[in-house]
């Protein structure tokens, strides 16, 4: 906590929240199918660098 008795939030867990939006972010516009978000879990970046890529 932080001194002045408030709520402190550390870097880490902002940092989850970030990735967790971009994954959901990802899998909406990549349009991917149910599965593909369960691989995406793990490996968003991939599919986001697929999609950028036009292939």
């Amino acid at each position: 906590m932080a001194k002045n008795g408030g709520v402190h939030v550390g870097g880490g867990s902002l940092a989850g929240v970030v990735w967790f939006g971009g994954w959901l972010f990802t899998m909406a516009f990549a349009k991917l199918l149910w599965w593909q978000c369960i691989v995406g879990l793990v490996i968003w970046p991939y599919y986001l660098g697929i999609l950028a890529r036009g292939a």
